[in-house]
């Protein structure tokens, strides 16, 4: 069983679609026992930074979350999901992240030609074995919708770059923790078959 935290983000039906399409059986919950009963846990989102903080520690989510990494439970972050896994981000100074992870969510910065948000299919340049992408070759393509980009601090654990004007750590991995900034459950066979990797973990 996969639980979805429902913290009141956006996209958490598509993610629940997806899994279903692979055969998951999952639950969208902020219940801790439903919680602590699942095998893997998600995070989605699509939303503002400051505001999904906000909400987490409304239905004290971010305890949740930090009971499932130190359980070593297997945790994904998806778009929104894997910024607040860092300290803080550029959409709303002041405003600390989870801090499971260390990095900052830094703007997209301003260039000829680029629109922002940055909308549409990338390529992953992949790095360093990352389970979410085992059996996947070349260059997947993925769904990307976001303003902001992760910089980690430790680059060991990026899994998979993109370029949009800068390079941006599109997915992580660290221990049970993984994440990605595109959109698994929108970039087709590709998403499916990263979502599968992350279900059989």
């Amino acid at each position: 069983m996969i639980a979805i935290l429902d913290y009141d983000a956006g996209n958490i039906k598509s993610v629940e679609k997806a899994l279903n399409l692979i055969g998951q059986q999952t639950i969208v919950t902020r219940d801790f026992k439903e919680i602590k009963k699942a095998d893997k846990v998600i995070l989605p989102g699509v939303g503002s930074f400051g505001d999904a903080m906000e909400h987490l520690h409304k239905y004290e989510l971010h305890k949740a979350i930090e009971e499932t990494v130190a359980d070593n439970k297997p945790f994904l972050g998806i778009c929104l999901g894997l910024q607040l896994l860092f300290e803080e981000s550029d959409e709303t100074p002041g405003v600390e992240g989870l801090g499971i992870l260390k990095g900052k969510v830094l703007r997209i910065p301003e260039a000829e030609g680029l629109k922002i948000p940055h909308i549409g299919w990338n390529s992953l340049n992949l790095q360093n074995n990352g389970r979410l992408f085992e059996g996947l070759n070349g260059e997947p393509y993925v769904y990307f919708v976001h303003s902001y980009y992760l910089k980690a601090e430790d680059e060991t654990i990026v899994k998979a770059t993109t370029d949009y004007g800068v390079n941006i750590h599109a997915s992580v991995e660290s221990g049970n923790v993984f994440a990605c900034q595109f959109h698994p459950e929108k970039s087709s066979e590709v998403g499916l078959e990263i979502l599968s990797n992350f279900a059989s973990l």
